[in-house]
This record gives C-alpha cells, sequence and structure tokens, in this order.
C-alpha cells in the first residue's frame, strides 16, 4: 500500500470551499492519509501554489508529525490538536495555516497539499524556517511521498 492523502472537505483536483480559504473563514481543511510505509519514523505536510505571480507561495507546513497519525482535523486558525506538531512560517509570514488568497482575475490556482514519510524522527530546523525549506529538508529524509491538489479561483 503506498502513501495517500486525502481531504473529506474536497476531491483531488476539485475545488477548495471557501470556508478553508482567506476569502471564508481561513481553517485548515480536514486531512486523512494511510499507507505510511513501515518504519517511517514522522510525517512533513507542506502547503502550496506554484501558480502565484512570483513564484511557489507556501501556505503551510507542519513537520514532526507522529507517524502514527492518521490525519488532521479541521483546525480553527490552522492551529492542529496535539502541542507536539511544529508549524513553519508560511509566506504571509505566519506560523499556522493560511488558506488560498489567489489575486482576483488571475485565475484557477492549484494548492498541492504535498505529503512525504520520512526515516528521521524529527527534522531540526527553527519553527519560523519557511514551507520551502521545510520540504527541501524533508526531502532528504523522504521514503515516500504523496499529493492532494485542490483548485480556488477569486472572480
Amino acid at each position: 500500500m503506498s502513501l495517500n492523502i486525502s481531504s473529506p472537505a474536497f476531491s483531488d483536483g476539485g475545488p477548495i470551499p471557501e470556508r478553508y480559504t482567506r476569502d471564508g473563514e481561513n481553517v485548515s481543511p480536514p486531512l486523512k492519509w494511510s499507507g505510511v510505509p513501515d518504519g517511517a519514523k514522522s510525517l512533513v505536510l507542506v502547503v502550496d501554489d506554484p501558480d502565484a505571480p512570483r513564484g511557489t507561495f507556501g501556505h503551510w507546513a507542519v513537520f514532526n508529525i507522529a507517524p502514527n497519525l492518521d490525519g488532521l482535523p479541521e483546525a480553527e486558525g490552522g492551529r492542529p490538536g496535539p502541542e507536539a506538531l511544529r508549524q513553519g512560517k508560511n509566506d504571509f509570514g505566519n506560523a499556522y495555516y493560511d488558506g488560498p488568497e489567489p489575486p482576483r482575475g488571475h485565475g484557477v490556482h492549484h494548492y498541492h497539499f504535498r505529503l512525504a514519510a520520512l526515516d528521521a524522527p524529527s527534522l531540526d530546523i527553527p519553527g519560523q524556517v519557511g514551507v520551502a525549506r521545510i520540504w527541501e529538508e524533508a526531502r532528504k529524509h523522504a521514503v515516500e511521498e504523496a499529493e492532494l491538489v485542490g483548485t480556488y479561483q477569486r472572480n
């Protein structure tokens, strides 16, 4: 069984409901995963938008997730459950989830929810490191990766 990530809030390739955007309540969507490989010691989740006008924009990074967790609940303000979870700084400058907010009239943006199973129990990086840097460090230890893509467009 390979690593898989999904959300009961939207389908892969489907639109992200406004509730999970900065136009709505800006809460992180519920996420589920399965197929974490045996021997994985931690998980990392990042969310980014490669369609942003100035290049890929990081919306969220959660790292040092216990490998026995099977997802993250919808979380008010994007601050997920167990306090052991560490969050990096997104490109809005916040260390929590900030949802989609593409420029009006810029077309459909694709938000990549990337999950990696790592061979390391933790990433020894400061919490104020950005999303791109956390993903870069995670990939050095990745045993397996999965991705869920949601779309959003502001009119």
